[in-house]
């Protein structure tokens, strides 16, 4: 398969970009980048979970979001820039320990619009997120953080 970046792209550049932001708050890290997919992962502990225990979801939605965008971000051609109009969530399992990892890949990727698809895990495999997000790209200088 013939990768779909434009930009130079991989986990510790993807890591360098969120220094000092949510991403690096909440401790998510970038795993994997592959021809057409990008992977990170969120900790489920102090700083993620909701009063109930669980993972919050709308941490979820941050790893979902920074995924997508990442993936629109960087797979534009230089002198375009995505932007974020809509994300949608839909949480099917809860999960109160360990980690979750997402892995975003390309539902459509046209002139002007993409559409991501973000799947999530628990560290058994069992699906806990499924999430899409759709991205405007624009002529302009693309932003620097990916996300």
């Amino acid at each position: 398969m013939t990768p779909i970046w434009q930009q130079p792209i991989s986990p510790q550049a993807l890591t360098d970009v969120h220094r000092g932001t949510t991403v690096e708050h909440l401790g998510i890290e970038f795993l994997e980048v592959g021809p057409d997919f990008i992977r990170a992962r969120v900790p489920v502990d102090t700083r993620t979970r909701q009063p109930y225990g669980i993972l919050h979801g709308g941490v979820s939605v941050v790893l979902a979001e920074t995924l997508g965008s990442c993936g629109a971000a960087y797979s534009v051609p230089a002198g375009t820039r995505a932007v974020g109009l809509d994300i949608n969530a839909n949480h099917i399992r809860a999960t109160n320990s360990g980690w979750v990892t997402g892995t975003a890949r390309a539902v459509h990727r046209g002139r002007t619009t993409q559409v991501w698809q973000i799947d999530m895990v628990d560290d058994q495999g069992q699906l806990t997120c499924v999430s899409r997000i759709t991205m405007a790209i624009l002529a302009g200088q693309r932003h620097t953080s990916g996300s």
